[in-house]
């Protein structure tokens, strides 16, 4: 008889916009195959580059809204006018094969989340400083200054919940930045909860008696 596998984790990650989260989960899941990140559904234009279903599932404001009535998302949230959401259903099935999944999303969803899940590892990552997250934004070269003023303004905001999550990793520089998210996952992988998951038989064994 086949054991049961254990439940993947469930990580949140959170920062403000341009403190380098997707670069970093992105690193992160192409030398993990155990490790993937949920692609969310936006009603936002695609960027230059973008492709949909690999950055987002790119949909019409209609169809996003039927999905958010039918109750399809983890979580969602509504930013600049458009509106974002993670599946629910593909989330669970990820989970279910024993595989680990990110969530790329703001704090919002991360309380949406962690109020479902609330068992989930949470990581906010910061800048070094507010001056080098405007140069980052600005050598990006995705938004016009009035954008980038108002995601200044929006991370004034978006610092004040670093308090929710359960780890905080300062990316200054990008490979101290990655190794402390690799501990955390690490250290994830080794609490009492999903060592039991996991060994099981070992557990009884020794306690047996």
């Amino acid at each position: 008889m086949n054991k049961p596998k254990a439940r993947g984790e469930l990580f949140i990650v959170s920062a403000p916009s341009g403190a380098g989260k997707t670069s970093l989960v992105d690193a992160l899941v192409s030398e993990n195959n155990r490790l993937c990140v949920s692609v969310s559904h936006t009603t936002r234009p695609k960027r230059p580059k973008e492709l949909d279903g690999i950055n987002y599932h790119f949909v019409e404001k209609a169809r996003f809204l039927s999905m958010l009535d039918d109750g399809d998302f983890l979580e969602s949230a509504e930013v600049y006018g458009h509106y974002y959401g993670t599946s629910k259903k593909w989330v669970n099935e990820q989970l279910d094969k024993s595989l680990n999944v990110i969530l790329e999303i703001d704090w919002q969803g991360a309380a949406q989340v962690k109020a479902l899940f609330p068992q989930s590892c949470y990581i906010f990552i910061i800048p070094p400083s507010l001056e080098s997250l405007s140069h980052r934004l600005r050598k990006r070269a995705q938004d016009d200054e009035a954008i980038i003023a108002r995601r200044m303004e929006e991370a004034r905001t978006v610092l004040k919940h670093i308090t929710d999550a359960e780890f905080l990793v300062v990316n200054e520089d990008f490979a101290t930045a990655l190794e402390e998210i690799r501990a955390i996952i690490k250290v994830r992988s080794l609490s009492v909860e999903a060592q039991q998951a996991r060994l099981g038989p070992l557990l009884a064994r020794l306690t047996e008696g």
